[in-house]
């Protein structure tokens, strides 16, 4: 969260430690993008979307088993026009709910995200954001504005590093502190399935370069930047060595847009649908959650790593770490 609350974390240890459940619904919202990364393998296999009446359900599901927190995210959620409904039932159910999104359509959309509790835009560069997104920055900075001037919530702005932004991570940075929003960092994961040209493209592969980039965010950091994540992963992402026991599978409950449900990002295979039920489905895979957790190469995603951390009680994260 963007400000540490006790109750929250009191929730959080009882659902997960002692009932063993997932706290957070991280939900694949739509299948559709109006954006064509070439380094992104979502828009490029739309298909099924939940009706309204079924995240629903999914939503009430959820409560029911102590989900607290709903997320939702890719491909891209602002394309579903009945999204301010799907956040008002969450907040109705008094989940804490967040958004990630492009960007594009906030400028036009923002109005309505009146039961958003975090915004999440993605921000990968300055000058390399036309090449690596495809699109030029200038029309996602004025929704990311306005944002942040009619919404009572945290803005974060969340940079994939790769090796076409290298050069522009400190400018970002600085770009966060000017206009008072939050700022985070991830490295590029390269995916199964995207050409291998898109990767020695993209990829980062001048890792004197990186590691000096990355060193310079931990010192920004340490300068009082608004970087969120905290240096025990800033050093694991310098460093490109996941190393954290993954609970990803023990924390969040990910749900695609055709209700079926996954282990996390990494390994996409369905390993359930949301008709057999939310619990059904936790209780009849968790030793199959714990056999991929364990033979996982482990990916190098924030979110995973510090709420990993978090669940092993890192003292570092628990202090610094401020979102979600």
């Amino acid at each position: 969260m963007s400000k540490y609350s006790p109750l929250i974390a009191a929730k959080a240890v009882w659902q997960m430690r002692i009932r063993k459940r997932p706290f957070v619904l991280s939900h694949a919202i739509n299948s559709r993008c109006n954006m064509r990364c070439s380094f992104c393998e979502y828009w490029k296999n739309e298909g099924v979307e939940m009706e309204l009446d079924d995240i629903f359900s999914l939503l009430d599901q959820a409560r029911d088993f102590g989900i607290l927190v709903y997320n939702a995210w890719t491909v891209e959620p602002l394309l579903r026009k009945d999204l301010p409904q799907i956040l008002r039932h969450a907040k109705q159910l008094g989940m804490v709910t967040s958004l990630i999104t492009n960007g594009l359509l906030l400028e036009k959309r923002a109005d309505e995200l009146v039961d958003l509790d975090y915004l999440s835009v993605s921000v990968d560069g300055t000058a390399s954001y036309q090449d690596i997104r495809g699109v030029s920055l200038e029309r996602i900075m004025p929704g990311i504005i306005k944002a942040k001037n009619i919404i009572n919530n945290p803005l974060l702005m969340n940079c994939v590093i790769s090796g076409k932004n290298l050069d522009d991570i400190e400018e970002l940075i600085t770009m966060a502190k000017d206009l008072d929003v939050k700022i985070s960092f991830e490295p590029m994961h390269e995916f199964q399935g995207i050409a291998s040209d898109t990767w020695n493209d993209m990829g980062i592969r001048d890792m004197q370069k990186y590691r000096r980039t990355v060193d310079r965010i931990i010192e920004m950091k340490k300068e009082g930047y608004p970087i969120i994540n905290s240096c025990t992963y800033l050093k694991m992402v310098r460093d490109l060595r996941p190393a954290f026991n993954c609970h990803a599978n023990d924390i969040i409950l990910d749900v695609n847009a055709d209700g079926s449900i996954e282990n996390c990002r990494v390994h996409r295979s369905p390993i359930g649908h949301i008709s057999e039920g939310i619990g059904n489905v936790w209780e009849r895979t968790r030793k199959t959650r714990k056999n991929i957790a364990r033979e996982c190469s482990k990916c190098l995603f924030f979110g995973y790593v510090e709420n990993s951390l978090m669940y092993n009680f890192n003292p570092e994260v628990a202090q610094h770490y401020e979102w979600m």
